[in-house]
């Protein structure tokens, strides 16, 4: 294998990397609006959502939209 091989292998598995962790990310915002749509289902407010979570009103809208 020339020194080109390795380094084509190792973005290509960089890349398959990337790609899995980006359905991972997916997978988890999903969960995350879910979650978050119980507790307002519940009542809880977005800001009370917020406010436990360290983050503004508008990150849980922005959370919210995915």
């Amino acid at each position: 294998m020339t020194d080109h091989e390795e380094v084509f292998d190792r973005i290509k598995a960089a890349r398959d990397q990337a790609i899995h962790h980006t359905r991972l990310a997916r997978q988890f915002a999903i969960e995350r609006r879910d979650l978050m749509q119980s507790l307002l289902d519940q009542g809880v407010s977005q800001s009370d959502i917020a406010r436990e979570l360290g983050v503004s009103r508008q990150a849980i809208q922005k959370m919210m939209a995915c």
